[in-house]
């Protein structure tokens, strides 16, 4: 009887100490969650865009820190411009998607090749530069730079500075 006690106190005692480890498990796991960034913190960071997959006049929308990012592959027979960024033999426009007059998320018409912001009537070429209506300004460009055929939003390359530069001097 004595062996039987003992055996049996042995399988409590295992049987304890394995739900407790399981315990221990999970809350080591929902520790380590609670300290890895939230995914809006991840965003705040860079993002890395492939622009090869990108067709011409096709719009393409992103996001980086909240904010939607137009990528749009400018047609062969746009106008070059000091806000295109080159990659290759091919120029894109690269830009915040926030109208500068209200902060409204502007729509793109391929057909005419411009943006077209709904809130008040502004227009913006293919360059982000205001054509029309109440924006003060051109889109925002995000800091970005070039790595092969791939941006990286976020990150301060060379060609972004020659943009906000050739802007300065305009």
């Amino acid at each position: 009887m004595e062996n039987e006690k003992k055996s049996r106190r042995d399988f409590m005692g295992m049987a304890l100490g394995g739900f407790t480890a399981l315990g221990g498990l999970g809350a080591l796991y929902a520790m380590k969650r609670s300290w890895d960034p939230l995914p809006s913190v991840k965003a705040a960071g860079f993002t890395t865009i492939d622009l090869s997959a990108a067709k011409e006049n096709v719009l393409n929308v992103e996001k980086w820190r909240g904010k939607p990012i137009f990528i749009l592959k400018k047609p062969k027979d746009a106008k070059a411009d000091s806000r295109d960024v080159v990659v290759g033999s091919d120029r894109f426009h690269i830009s915040i998607g926030l109208c500068t007059h209200l902060g409204c998320i502007p729509a793109y018409s391929a057909g005419e090749e411009k943006f077209k912001c709904a809130c008040h009537g502004g227009e913006f070429d293919v360059s982000g530069r205001e054509i029309f209506g109440p924006p003060p300004k051109p889109l925002e460009i995000p800091p970005f730079k070039l790595d092969g055929n791939k941006i990286v939003l976020g990150e301060t390359g060379p060609e972004y500075e020659a943009i906000i530069a050739a802007e300065k001097k305009a």
